[in-house]
């Protein structure tokens, strides 16, 4: 028809810009089969090679992409069956991106999901508690989820989160299926494919990332809640005391400090190596408590703790009394006596005798011996290694502080 006016009519232009695009596709199919260029009647305004490009969805849509600007969901297709599928991508993605859907999902896996682990391994492991597990999202503990997550990330378990497909499925349907729809059933199938393939996983990964974020934040007040009572532990302040750190190999360390921590003396028994050597430690360490007047002893309750106190206990027998003893927590000692600080303070002594005099001092005041550690190195917790490390630093240290400005300072 628009042939049959050019002919008649012998225009000299043609403006392709109006008739919106039905107008713009007729020009340049006349300007491609030389139509146009026949009859002499030139194209006012773009030419067609940029027409041609501005109409490249396929070009628009990568370059949009190149250069990192948002581009509407879309699919440059051939044939009637790549079109409903490219359409139904679109749909599927539009269901996804639905916030109301994923709330009702969020509180659908809230009510009745529930959490699997199963062993990812045939070799027996400490979880072997998780090789079969299940339990409800709601009814999960902090400590549960923890391990799971670190029996999977050592690749001992295989985790992932249970939901009744089809319950979930007439969520999602209720949501965008009209019924009597025509296009009802294409509808559906691309509810099933945007939950299979695009919300579930998504979810899954959002509920895991939820569970760990409670997990981490009851660990880290369960931190908090230890640390305060141990740093708030009543001092022994001004005796002379005793301190033993423990060991087997390396032997037991002794320091014994005045009752201003002041370093009087120390030494290195070996009371686990046999009876004479048990002996000879009870006979050395008599004569430091009487040289020094001692009137506690601190042992540290880390490995052979148990065998230090029975040999102190025989001491103090043997002394007839007047002596007392306690086991203190050495959390984070080592780490203490390899620091500069300890360094700087005791640069005569060697590391292991170091980690006995801060043993010693914890009992005499252990608030003003334990803010020299890192409050992570003393160990209060489970899962430490687990959890945010800036959050459950800033956790800690509050309660250090909170403790310091609690008892106050001495600035004399």
């Amino acid at each position: 028809a628009v042939q049959e006016i050019i002919k008649k009519e012998h225009p000299d232009s043609l403006l392709p810009n109006l008739g919106g695009q039905t107008g713009l596709n007729l020009a340049m199919e006349l300007c491609e089969n030389g139509f146009l260029e026949k009859m002499g009647v030139k194209l006012l305004g773009a030419n067609p090679t940029t027409i041609a490009k501005a109409e490249d969805r396929q070009m628009f849509k990568d370059t949009m992409e190149k250069i990192g600007q948002p581009c509407i969901p879309s699919k440059v297709v051939e044939t009637v069956e790549d079109a409903l599928a490219g359409a139904s991508d679109i749909i599927a993605e539009m269901i996804s991106d639905n916030a109301d859907i994923r709330s009702r999902l969020r509180d659908l896996i809230s009510a009745k999901a529930v959490l699997k682990s199963e062993a990812a391994t045939d070799e027996d492991s400490v979880y072997r508690l998780y090789y079969d597990f299940s339990q409800s999202i709601g009814k999960l503990q902090g400590h549960q989820i923890l391990a799971i997550n670190r029996g999977e990330k050592e690749d001992k378990l295989k985790v992932s989160v249970g939901l009744d497909r089809e319950l979930a499925l007439q969520n999602v349907r209720r949501a965008v299926i009209k019924p009597g729809s025509r296009a009802m059933a294409f509808v559906r199938a691309a509810a099933d494919d945007a939950y299979d393939r695009l919300i579930w996983p998504s979810m899954e990964r959002e509920t895991r990332a939820a569970l760990t974020d409670t997990a981490c934040e009851g660990a880290i007040k369960m931190f908090a809640l230890n640390l305060r009572p141990l740093l708030m532990q009543p001092p022994v302040k001004g005796k002379v005391t005793m301190g033993l750190d423990p060991g087997y190999r390396n032997g037991c360390k002794v320091a014994v400090v005045d009752g201003t921590g002041k370093v009087l003396d120390t030494a290195v028994v070996y009371p686990t190596f046999s009876a004479g050597k048990k002996a000879e430690a009870i006979r050395i360490l008599s004569g430091l408590v009487r040289k020094h007047n001692v009137e506690h002893i601190a042992i540290g309750n880390g490995t052979a703790s148990r065998e230090t106190e029975q040999m102190a206990v025989e001491m103090i027998s043997q002394l007839g009394g007047g002596l007392s003893y306690a086991i203190v927590n050495e959390a984070g000692a080592s780490v203490y006596s390899a620091s500069k600080l300890a360094a700087e303070e005791f640069p005569d002594y060697d590391v292991n005798l170091r980690s006995a005099v801060s043993i010693a001092r914890r009992l005499q005041d252990p608030l003003a011996e334990l803010v020299k550690i890192d409050p992570m190195a003393i160990g209060v917790g489970q899962y430490q290694h687990d959890m945010p490390q800036a959050r459950l630093e800033e956790t800690l240290t509050g309660v250090v502080e909170d403790c310091v400005n609690a008892v106050g300072v001495d600035i004399n």
